[in-house]
């Protein structure tokens, strides 16, 4: 008897059966809807994303491109500051030499003569005697 009363009540009632497929209906539509904009949302991150390493690749090329240049530049710089050393341990060593040169010419002629003293360039390289002449720079010598 209970079965026959509760199976005669909501169930048995088209009203109730339209209310219920109603609301699946719209359950329905509106999981529809949400996975449509959840996909979009995907697709959208998904195209930033790529687009996002899509820039960063090419700057990642540009800075490579910017290294690779100022390296060469360094190397090339290296190379004429290590030429510019042997010319002044050359040119110290030749000074020394005609330095000794003097001093045997003062010693055997008499002649009182004033010979500088020359320091070692390897102990202070920054102190060497020389000339005050400015050094010219360019613009395009510090790009980066």
């Amino acid at each position: 008897m209970q079965r026959q009363a509760a199976s005669s009540g909501s169930d048995s009632d088209p009203r109730y059966a339209n209310i219920v497929d109603e609301r699946k209906r719209k359950r329905m539509i509106s999981n529809r809807e949400s996975a449509r904009r959840s996909r979009m949302r995907k697709q959208k991150l998904m195209e930033d994303l790529i687009n996002e390493a899509s820039r960063l690749q090419n700057e990642n090329g540009q800075l490579m491109q910017s290294i690779n240049v100022n390296s060469q530049r360094y190397a090339e710089i290296e190379n004429a500051n290590n030429v510019l050393r042997a010319q002044v341990m050359e040119l110290t060593d030749r000074l020394q030499s005609l330095n000794s040169l003097l001093q045997i010419v003062d010693d055997v002629s008499g002649f009182e003569l004033d010979i500088p003293e020359i320091q070692d360039p390897l102990l202070k390289p920054w102190q060497l005697p020389c000339t005050v002449q400015p050094i010219m720079a360019s613009a395009d010598m510090f790009q980066y």
